[in-house]
């Protein structure tokens, strides 16, 4: 029996970029649909008083020396520090709702991760998002006229506040079937999960 699972993303998130490479594993190896719910990590925090791990710095450059490095070679896939970090999501996010709605949600988000926590892009800057969309065949014009609709800006921070409602303080956060499960290094129990 397939399985769906919600998954609250930010593209500043470096464990939520891992938790998106792995997911696309596990929905390779098991009936598994993967939902894609774009919310404001800043907001979050704002909303839950929680803060980011490198606001830590011993945590902070544990995490991006060893412990992530260590997961991205567990996985098989590319994870490069990005000197912009951290980044400002906000219109990144917006655009992704708007790709949402032009059908392109996946090649978006595949772009976007990748240019954010691979190529180590300075994605905060139009110009670099554009060229990270067109190399990616995706219509930058179109996607960045509508993450400016006051309908997708609502959209982006009911969606925050939804994944604050349901308990979420951090990403990345999944639900499947009303469990929730927060961080990437967490995804053995939603394969455990998926195995039964």
């Amino acid at each position: 029996m397939r399985k769906t699972l919600d998954f609250y993303f930010d593209f500043g998130s470096p464990t939520a970029y891992l938790a998106h490479k792995r997911l696309g594993q596990l929905a390779a190896l098991y009936p598994l649909d993967v939902t894609y719910k774009p919310m404001l990590l800043g907001g979050v925090f704002k909303a839950t008083g929680n803060t980011s791990p490198v606001a830590i710095p011993a945590k902070g450059h544990y995490m991006m020396a060893h412990d992530l490095p260590r997961f991205a070679h567990r996985y098989g896939v590319e994870l490069n520090p990005n000197p912009y970090f951290p980044i400002n999501t906000l219109n990144l996010m917006r655009a992704a709702i708007a790709a949402q709605r032009l059908d392109c949600a996946q090649t978006f988000i595949n772009a976007m991760y990748d240019a954010v926590w691979v190529q180590g892009k300075n994605m905060g800057d139009t110009e670099v998002v554009v060229a990270a969309l067109t190399a990616h065949a995706l219509d930058a014009q179109a996607l960045l006229a509508l993450s400016q609709d006051p309908e997708v800006k609502t959209e982006l921070i009911a969606n925050t506040e939804a994944a604050v409602a349901r308990g979420i303080f951090g990403t990345p956060t999944f639900f499947m079937e009303d469990q929730m499960y927060f961080g990437q290094d967490r995804l053995d129990f939603v394969e455990e999960a998926l195995r039964h």
